[in-house]
């Protein structure tokens, strides 16, 4: 997820035509210390899905859609809708391409349907009990055989912090063999482990044996069991606070890295989920210290992933909720108090009446929890235009509704009414009532003041350079990726020295790629100038990143083409060639190879796993 800053350093011959050194365009900012995305742009972009009957609607004009700012209707100065594409047209391939069928040569030009919108499955270990976690792997598993080819989407996975298992692809069958990957390998989560009440009923029986069978109120006999009672609720607390920060900071890392990609997101979430408040425990000594709100946390979170135009769908990895006195598994809350002034053999049959008591007790505890983890999901749903899927055991079928719905929606554009630093609040109306609608609730609005140092977004050639982005396609290449001592380019001159910015950090042993790119100039801007040559300037951007995500090497090289009409036509006919050379730890690498023009701020890109073959 690393951002890439362009570094000009070489004078080249590419093909014929002279390439010489110019000065890169501005690397990103720095982060901001908050994390939060900021629009400084006259223009604020709302992606609105509107359904009737839990279908989608299409062809509504723009004449129907009213926009509400802070509660004061807004101009609308861009509309569109967006659905599905339309099959694509074999004849773009160039005539350049056609008869290559070279081995390990990859183009970025897919075959499927251009995207309305990416996806995202995001498998939540870290907040689903490993007993639901066998059924969501399998569910996924179905379902991913079962899209519609084209769909771009990725897969990541959260755990003690956030993995990306694979990177944007429309192949059905690279993505099933990815889940695949992790379906046979559920884990549990420690934080979803505390203390039992069985733990609890096997410290009173362990008092009751020791001979306190009786609680005198003088004698304190009861502090040593309250004080257990109330260690677990702390303990319970302090892992949900764990919980919810390695969840935000997940979600807000996924929002900052989704960011960069242009257009909707639909981020599909299957998680346990957890409660945005815990309540006061009556049958503590302190009821109170357990108490937590983390409303503040996820309304960031929310803001950040509404900003990114990430919208999410929570799927309750749970399912359905059985009522405890429906569960084979449930075992009653232990009353600590009974069981130890009831020790011995009578003791037991008193403590199993007490225990049939707890179940309409620990019956309403559960619901209240259910309820309150349901809230979690409606309103990080509600906030960034998603929808929540809960109650539900019909996972697969929330996959492809969230695909399909988040698939068509209208974009729709106002100019703000003021930069002033603060969140402001957007309705859309529709002339019909009748349809609903979802889009996300807001957005922050910097001041020109405050964007002063901070993350203002980052550009599209740093976008594609994301490990795991989607391809980008709006200038056409082919690479070859072969091993420098690959008997097909012996005889061939090769770069010398070190290869790549990172190469002098690399753990040995090493090896060397050579990537050979031929780019299609027909999207390109070449200038024609006053004595009939063309001039031109074209990044090209190589980066290695390891199977964490983890940028390990890459290169930026860009030049400035000055092409007479001779070498104009045969480039316009042949491409525009390059070679590459990349330094690489000897192990497996995501390679992402990406085309700029830096006239037109058009890119291509494509991402190859790439393994040495020594």
């Amino acid at each position: 997820m690393t951002q890439i800053r362009s570094i000009f350093a070489v004078v080249l011959a590419c093909g014929g035509f002279a390439a010489a050194a110019q000065p890169a365009h501005p690397g990103p900012q720095a982060t901001s210390a908050d994390g939060v995305i900021r629009t400084s742009s006259n223009l604020v972009l709302v992606d609105v899905v509107v359904t009737r009957k839990d279908r989608p609607v299409q062809g509504l004009d723009r004449a129907q859609f009213h926009v509400f700012e802070n509660g004061k209707e807004q101009p609308i100065v861009s509309f569109d809708e967006r659905r599905p594409g339309d099959k694509p047209d074999p004849t773009r391939l160039p005539a350049m391409f056609r008869d290559a069928g070279a081995p390990h040569t990859y183009m970025n030009l897919s075959p499927y349907p251009s995207a309305s919108a990416v996806n995202v499955l995001l498998l939540d270990t870290l907040n689903t009990p490993v007993t639901n976690q066998m059924e969501v792997r399998r569910k996924m598993l179905d379902e991913l055989g079962k899209l519609e080819p084209g769909t771009p989407l990725a897969i990541f996975t959260l755990s003690s912090r956030l993995r990306l298992v694979e990177g944007f692809t429309t192949d059905a069958a690279q993505l099933v063999r990815a889940a695949k990957s992790i379906a046979m390998n559920p884990k549990s989560s420690a934080m979803l482990d505390p203390a039992t009440d069985q733990d609890l009923d096997s410290v009173a029986g362990d008092m009751a044996n020791m001979g306190v069978n009786k609680v005198d109120a003088e004698s304190n006999l009861l502090d040593p069991v309250a004080a257990l009672q109330q260690f677990q609720s702390d303990t319970t607390a302090y892992e949900m606070d764990e919980r919810v920060r390695i969840t935000m900071n997940a979600m807000q890392e996924l929002a900052r890295y989704l960011g960069g990609i242009p257009g909707r997101k639909n981020l599909i979430w299957f998680s346990g989920s957890f409660p945005i408040v815990l309540d006061p425990d009556d049958a503590l000594q302190s009821p109170f210290e357990g108490m937590r709100n983390y409303t503040d946390q996820l309304q960031k979170t929310s803001e950040l992933l509404s900003q990114a135009r990430v919208a999410v769908y929570p799927v309750e990895a749970a399912g359905l909720v059985t009522p405890h006195a429906f569960d084979a598994s449930y075992t009653p809350s232990t009353n600590l108090v009974s069981g130890i002034s009831n020790g011995g053999r009578g003791g037991t049959r008193a403590r199993s009446q007490a225990n049939k008591a707890n179940i309409g007790t620990d019956d309403a505890k559960l619901l209240r929890e259910s309820m309150q983890e349901e809230a979690t999901l409606n309103q990080i749903a509600g906030e960034t235009g998603g929808k929540a899927y809960v109650r539900t055991n019909g996972l697969g079928e929330a996959i492809a509704d969230a695909v399909e719905t988040g698939s068509t929606y209208y974009t729709v554009g106002f100019t703000p009414a003021s930069l002033d630093g603060q969140f402001h609040r957007i309705e859309i109306r529709l002339d019909n009532r009748g349809d609903k609608l979802a889009y996300r609730s807001g957005y922050l609005a910097a001041s020109p003041a405050s964007l002063s140092g901070l993350n203002a977004g980052i550009s599209l050639i740093e976008a594609t350079a994301q490990h795991g982005a989607p391809a980008a396609s709006q200038i056409l290449f082919e690479a070859r990726v072969r091993d420098a001592d690959d008997p097909t380019l012996k005889g061939t001159r090769l770069p010398e020295g070190p290869a790549g910015e990172m190469s002098a950090s690399l753990r040995r042993p090493t090896c060397r790629v050579i990537v050979d790119v031929r780019a299609d100039p027909a999207e390109m801007t070449l200038v024609q100038t006053a004595s009939g040559s063309r001039s031109g300037r074209i990044e090209f951007v190589l980066i290695a990143f390891d199977e964490d995500g983890e940028r390990v090497n890459y290169l930026d090289r860009g030049f400035q083409m000055s092409l007479r009409p001779e070498q104009y036509s045969g480039v316009m006919n042949k491409g525009i060639p390059i070679r590459l050379a990349l330094d690489l730890p000897s192990q497996r690498v995501f390679l992402r190879i990406a085309v700029h023009d830096l006239t037109s701020g058009k890119v291509g890109s494509i991402e190859i796993p790439y393994l040495p073959p020594h």
